[in-house]
Formats: structure tokens, C-alpha cells, sequence
């Protein structure tokens, strides 16, 4: 498990920009110049704390800062603007409700397996992902047990795909199908999930009906490569987004990655291999620890770039801006 937690540090912390608009929080200010950053005057979020504590990891239902998690990783919103969180140390899934309220969906505290079942019946090992249909169904990248969750809305969790412990790359049918490390989930229109598959290095495909397919990449294959399909090469990608015109964007440490539906992998901002944290166009951007990442309405996509503790936006151009952060570690909330 240690592989694949320290894999997982670059967490998909990036929904806390949409958390601003479900929880009321300001965005204003404009950017500072400085070594490597754009000077440009931009419109900034203001920072605020949805829930939890800085440094105070633990576990507690509560309303916003009373509550505690334990390496919160991926997030996602329902229709009604709730937050679903995979509190991955703690194996188990989170809800915070517009108000603030945080509570316990499914899994029971500190104790991980993989059990399906409802509500604390349930067992998680170290989930990494949430996704959230539109009739408010959960679909959890279970990371440690190799396997795909679904989350009914009563809390009732079933295993979608894959086999407990039982770690490969095979497709096929939901209970054929293997997966290494799943980290990433996201839906598109069509019931249609996506998987970034982080240990086999790949983004796979779990239709309606259960079939599991590889969309890009090779298991196997580990390293940096556009192209179609198996042409394509991935290193260990850690989160994937979705826009409205149903492209697929994944986190790939150094770079960002855009996938069409028919498995067409581009390189959109960043260089392989070349860590930083400059502003720019395309290819001339730097990211460091590119994690979580999120679209918005427009095509703008949002990253959490862990290893620069910056929040980036990279337009659908391919411009990259800091949004937020110096690049110096800490919780302090502020503006840009």
C-alpha cells in the first residue's frame, strides 16, 4: 500500500475552487508578478477553509471546522451542490452538505477491506476518487483493493469491477476485469466512466452495461507518448476530468493531458520530464506534481499542483496561470 499512497500525495484538493461557489466563499484580487508567473491583472479566488482543520488530522462528523479527515483525496459536487469526499486514510467516503455539515456516507473508520454492504458495513482500502451521477449514485476508486465501488443512494455499496486484492489489466466483463491502483473516476453524459488506472498506466472505460475496455495507453508501458490508443503512454496519471464536449483531460505529473473519446492522446500544457512552476504557453509551462484537476463550464481546466503547493488554470488554448499559492507549503488563506 505504501506505493500507492505516495503516489496519491498529489490528491485532487482542486475541487475546493468549486467549493467557493457552493459555499459562498469570494473570489477577488488580481495577480502579483513574480519570477516564472504571469504579471498579467487576473480576476483570483479568495481561499477559504469548506471543512476540517489545518494539521488536524483525525476523524470527526461535525459541521466545517469541528469536523477531521485524514488525507482527504479526490471530491466531486452532486446536483445539489453536497460534496462527496474520498477520506482516503481514514477508508471511507464523506458527504459535506451545503451547510457545512459534515457526515459519514459509507465505510467505517480506520479499519480498511473490502466489504460491500450498507452505510458502516461497508469497507474501503485507501479510496482515492469520487464520482457522482445525476440521480446522486457514488462511484469510488477503491485504490488499495484494485477495484471500482458504486455507492447507491440509501449507502448501499457494491463492487462495480474488478476483484479485491487481485491487482492486473485485463477487460472484459465487470467481474473479469482487473485494475492496479485505480486513483481517478469521472462520468461522462452517456453512464460512461472513466478510470485513470494510475499503477497500470492507462485510462480505461467502464460502460453502462459493465464492460471494461482500455481507452489510451498500455499497460505495462510506462512513459510519455501521444498518439492513439496503446500508442499512447502515461506515468502513473493520478486524476482525470471531463468537459462539456465530452473530452477527457488527466493529470500526468509534469504534463496535462487531453484524450478524445476515440483515444486520441495529445499533450496540452507542460513538458515530460521537466518539473517547475513557470506560467506560459503550451509546451513552455512547468508543472510540478501535477494532481488533482477539474473543468469548468467554459473549457478552463483547474490543477492542483502538488509538488509546487500552487492551484494553476490552463485555458482551452493551452495558456497556464497561478491561481493561487506562492509555491512555499502551509494553510494560510488569502487571496491569489
Amino acid at each position: 500500500m505504501d506505493r500507492h499512497f505516495a503516489a496519491m500525495r498529489r490528491a485532487s484538493l482542486v475541487a475546493a475552487l468549486g467549493a467557493a461557489a457552493a459555499f459562498g466563499v469570494g473570489c477577488s484580487g488580481t495577480a502579483a508578478g513574480s519570477s516564472g508567473r504571469s504579471s498579467a491583472a487576473i480576476v483570483l479566488p479568495t481561499l477559504d477553509i469548506v471543512a476540517g482543520q489545518p494539521s488536524g488530522q483525525g476523524y470527526v462528523d461535525s459541521m466545517r471546522n469541528g469536523a477531521r479527515f485524514s488525507y482527504p483525496s479526490g471530491m466531486r459536487f452532486d446536483a445539489a451542490g453536497n460534496m462527496y469526499v474520498a477520506d482516503m486514510r481514514n477508508s471511507v467516503i464523506r458527504r459535506i452538505g451545503r451547510d457545512g455539515t459534515v457526515s459519514t456516507v459509507a465505510g467505517m473508520v480506520g479499519i480498511t477491506g473490502s466489504a460491500d454492504g450498507r452505510g458502516t458495513a461497508a469497507r474501503f482500502n485507501y479510496p482515492g476518487d469520487v464520482a457522482v451521477d445525476a440521480a446522486g449514485v457514488l462511484y469510488v476508486a477503491d485504490s488499495g483493493n484494485n477495484t471500482i465501488r458504486k455507492i447507491a443512494v440509501d449507502g448501499t455499496v457494491s463492487t462495480l469491477a474488478g476483484a479485491a486484492g487481485q491487482s492486473g489489466a485485463g477487460d472484459g466483463g465487470a467481474a473479469d476485469a482487473r485494475f492496479n491502483g485505480p486513483n481517478g473516476v469521472v462520468l461522462d453524459g452517456q453512464g460512461n466512466l472513466y478510470v485513470a488506472d494510475s499503477w497500470n498506466s492507462v485510462i480505461r472505460r467502464i460502460t453502462p452495461d459493465g464492460q471494461v475496455s482500455t481507452l489510451a495507453g498500455a499497460a505495462g508501458s510506462w512513459g510519455h507518448a501521444d498518439g492513439t490508443g496503446a500508442a499512447a503512454q502515461f506515468k502513473n496519471p493520478a486524476s482525470i476530468t471531463i468537459d462539456g464536449a465530452g473530452m477527457l483531460y488527466v493529470a500526468d505529473g509534469s504534463t496535462v493531458r487531453r484524450i478524445t473519446p476515440a483515444g486520441v492522446v495529445t499533450t496540452i500544457a507542460g513538458a515530460d520530464g521537466q518539473d517547475g512552476e513557470t506560467d506560459g504557453a503550451g509546451a513552455a509551462a512547468r508543472f510540478n506534481g501535477a494532481g488533482g484537476i477539474a473543468a469548468d463550464a467554459a473549457g478552463n481546466l483547474f490543477v492542483a499542483d502538488g509538488g509546487g503547493n500552487t492551484v494553476r488554470k490552463v485555458t482551452p488554448d493551452g495558456v497556464v496561470t497561478t491561481l493561487a499559492g506562492s509555491g512555499s507549503s502551509g494553510a494560510q488563506n488569502g487571496t491569489g
